[in-house]
């Protein structure tokens, strides 16, 4: 039933909202979600192919999320902001541009040979869990941060940053736990990290929706069927909202604790994954 769909799209919402923001992995949550109920390709003119879009294009929603939260910090035409804060925001918004190109021109040159060899399940606990003792390992050994904020983040350390990024390519790493580990081992207070790594989402969630979304016109025709828009827009509504208390959580927490309990979370993560690619239940390819 179509029903069903809409309640499936509104579940995978929470969890993208959820799991973008936290470091730890939403491609691991999803391929429990999608083993256990997954979208049915036979209600979408795209099939399968618009599943997959629809897993990309969610994100675009909580990419809002943080637009919304960070507008004043975000944006350099502010009235409210003096000539310094306007030249600080530019300032961040190159650190984002520098940062971002990393993963960029990784992306570009191996995207299909990281989806044609990558994506599996066995990846994805590895992962996981490699990630999980790395984050605690480090939290142990972490020395004084250099840099309390954003704005005092050198040029250099974004870019450096950025190519931590690039291992978030790898499925079960996570975008935001593969930046977040970096900015800490560079010596970004745990709040710092955080606020960078949400900024650095905005311009890779928005370029990979926008190709995901053009790949798919042009396989498909222009346009989305009334059901396929219905489930994006479901889908990228419930990610915004979730997201919103999502990103709020994340820095509460990040100012007050350390971030071994996502390591622990994605061990044991990892161990459910490991033990469900034994069985019939868990879908071997991503």
């Amino acid at each position: 039933m179509q029903i069903f769909e809409f309640f499936k799209a509104i579940l995978l919402g929470i969890i993208e909202g959820i799991t973008e923001w936290l470091p730890v992995s939403s491609t691991g949550h999803m391929i429990l979600f999608d083993s256990f109920w997954s979208m049915d390709p036979v209600y979408y003119r795209g099939k399968s192919a618009f599943i997959d879009l629809f897993l990309v294009v969610i994100q675009l929603g909580a990419i809002l999320a943080v637009i919304v939260l960070y507008r004043h910090k975000l944006n350099p035409f502010s009235r409210r902001k003096t000539p310094q804060q306007k030249k600080s925001t530019w300032d961040l918004w190159l650190k984002v541009f520098i940062g971002s190109i990393p993963c960029g021109i990784v992306g570009v040159l191996f995207e299909k040979k990281i989806k044609s060899y990558l994506f599996n399940a066995q990846v994805v606990a590895a992962m996981l869990i490699l990630y999980g003792i790395l984050f605690i390992v480090i939290e142990n050994m972490r020395k004084k941060s250099r840099f309390s904020s954003t704005d005092v983040l050198p040029y250099q350390t974004a870019l450096y940053i950025g190519l931590f990024e690039c291992l978030s390519l790898v499925p079960g790493t996570s975008r935001s736990g593969a930046t977040i580990l970096g900015a800490v081992l560079l010596g970004c207070a745990r709040p710092a990290a955080a606020e960078f790594s949400f900024f650095l989402a905005i311009p890779a969630m928005i370029v990979a929706s926008l190709k995901d979304i053009l790949d798919y016109f042009q396989a498909w025709g222009f346009g989305f069927s009334s059901m396929e828009a219905g489930i994006l827009l479901t889908g990228m509504a419930v990610a915004f909202i979730v997201s919103i208390f999502a990103v709020k959580s994340l820095m509460k927490f990040v100012r007050r604790h350390d971030f071994k309990p996502f390591g622990w979370y994605r061990i044991a993560l990892g161990a459910v994954v490991v033990i469900l690619s034994f069985t019939p239940i868990l879908k071997v390819g991503v």
